[in-house]
């Protein structure tokens, strides 16, 4: 699985933002949790439908997006 297929937008869930796929868990979310200072290990432990890869998935997302590059990603 591509690392950004982990990333879908949906204009039904959460208005639209960037989620990690099959979850209403945001991108931002996940970007807020990480600049608060919580590790990965207790953002999985919070969420543990989540997979490692996919908090990874959306520092990727966030970095690309950041540097103003179009990214494509998967309608849910």
């Amino acid at each position: 699985m591509s690392e950004l297929a982990r990333i879908t937008r949906n204009p039904e869930v959460m208005g639209g933002k960037p989620c990690v796929r099959g979850t209403r868990v945001t991108v931002g979310t996940i970007l807020g949790l990480l600049a608060d200072g919580h590790e990965e290990k207790e953002i999985l432990e919070a969420y543990p439908y989540l997979e490692l890869e996919d908090v990874r998935a959306a520092l990727s997302y966030a970095a690309r997006r950041l540097e103003e590059f179009e990214v494509e990603i998967v309608p849910a």
